[in-house]
């Protein structure tokens, strides 16, 4: 689906006010070194759904720290960005920085096989 530049550029909007609302204006240990990866802001701004990531061990504690700060977040959102309707937010994780990097894994582990596959051949090739 298309995104229009005005859908993109509100999307964006409540990106960046949500990460620095994180970064700066909640305290919860649980949300420290989360990243807000992306937004999808409903056409009419009542829901924003918030993607995140953070460590693989410590997913469970980002989203005990978000359903706790959900109210406190949403209220600083709305301050923020003076929309006329400040949205109701819904914490996602962002599993794809998690399937790159294991993408990431899977393809230098290949290479090096193929390395050590074409070091072996190399070698048969050299007793001939």
């Amino acid at each position: 689906m298309k995104q229009s530049s005005s859908s993109r550029k509100v999307n964006e909007q409540a990106r960046e006010a949500l990460a620095n609302i994180l970064l700066f204006e909640v305290s919860d240990p649980r949300l420290h070194m989360v990243t807000i990866t992306g937004c999808e802001v409903s056409f009419d701004r009542s829901y924003c759904n918030v993607f995140y990531t953070a460590e693989p061990g410590r997913y469970d504690d980002a989203a005990a720290g978000f359903a706790a700060a959900r109210g406190r977040i949403r209220s600083l959102l709305g301050r923020a960005l003076s929309w006329r309707v400040t949205p109701e937010l819904r914490f996602l994780l962002d599993a794809s920085v998690d399937e790159a990097q294991r993408i990431s894994d899977a393809l230098s582990r290949d290479a090096e096989r193929n390395a050590e596959s074409h070091g072996t051949d190399e070698a048969l090739k050299g007793e001939e």
